[in-house]
């Protein structure tokens, strides 16, 4: 059998963002036979044990474990390749993190694009997927900077002027955006709500990406998988939360089975159901 040409990237700020946003749908397209590259800004050393099972550990272990925690959750949703552009956690707005030298929101931009192009150059994929512009609901620094790096880096990758030192000029096909969906926010409250789970978040206030949606995923094969790899987490999450795990995979698929995304550039009214839709030999 022949391998399969298709590649997708995926850039994420922190360890845990991989498992939280998009591992059904990546989970889908690996076992299909894509080669999946996840692309990771910061070691996460601003994170704290959130777990009570580790509030005992020296923080200073912490950059180690999250590393070995990012490994594994990475190989539970299938990502073939694991890239670590090296910048340090910015922290939460207004923290003092935010002035570290090498903090991912506050390097050069294009000291933060170069590593992003020449992941993009080496591995060539037609599909990337990052966040996107509209980031009121949660404006951290580094998640900030992922949709401004991966914006200029899928240009400068395209262009044969910019660092050819990198590797030869690639240009990202389609670029996606995911996406708070409110709707989808409200169908898994609904259903956590009639389990007696009050939501611990002031999510029900934060207005959702709906009017941007271009691309629904059907992931209900794969939706297990983001409980399971955010379940590697293991110092960032309670394995006993009522809240991250209230829903099986099986409630999770008959209440909202559903991944969404934002084609940028589509034009108005546009839907699809692959991220591959439009491309040669879909």
């Amino acid at each position: 059998m022949s391998r399969d040409p298709r590649t997708i990237v995926s850039v994420h700020a922190h360890p845990d963002d991989e498992a939280s946003k998009g591992a059904a749908t990546i989970a889908k397209y690996a076992q299909l036979g894509v080669r999946a590259v996840l692309v990771t800004a910061t070691g996460g050393e601003e994170g704290e044990y959130l777990n009570p099972a580790f509030k005992e550990r020296d923080p200073g272990e912490l950059p180690e474990l999250r590393m070995k925690e990012l490994a594994r959750s990475a190989e539970i949703i299938g990502y073939e390749q694991v890239e670590l552009l090296g910048f340090r956690d910015s922290g939460m707005p207004g923290s003092e993190a935010n002035g570290h030298v090498n903090c991912f929101g506050a390097v050069s931009l294009e000291t933060a694009v170069r590593p992003l192009v020449a992941v993009l150059r080496r591995e060539r994929p037609q599909v990337m997927i990052s966040y996107g512009e509209r980031q009121d609901g949660y404006p951290h620094p580094d998640h900030l900077r992922v949709y401004e790096v991966a914006k200029v880096a899928r240009d400068w990758a395209g262009d044969p002027d910019f660092a050819p030192e990198l590797g030869p000029a690639h240009r990202v096909a389609k670029w996606y955006w995911s996406l708070w969906v409110r709707a989808r926010f409200e169908a898994l409250g609904k259903a956590i709500a009639a389990k007696g789970i009050e939501l611990p978040f002031r999510m029900g206030e934060r207005a959702g990406d709906d009017d941007l949606v271009t691309t629904r995923i059907d992931v209900r094969e794969t939706i297990g998988v983001g409980p399971r790899a955010l379940l590697a987490h293991e110092t960032q999450v309670d394995p006993n939360s009522p809240f991250w795990f209230a829903l099986s995979p099986e409630e999770l698929a008959e209440v909202y089975p559903y991944e969404e995304y934002h084609l940028v550039g589509a034009p108005e009214g546009y839907i699809e159901h692959d991220l591959f839709a439009g491309l040669e030999g879909d």
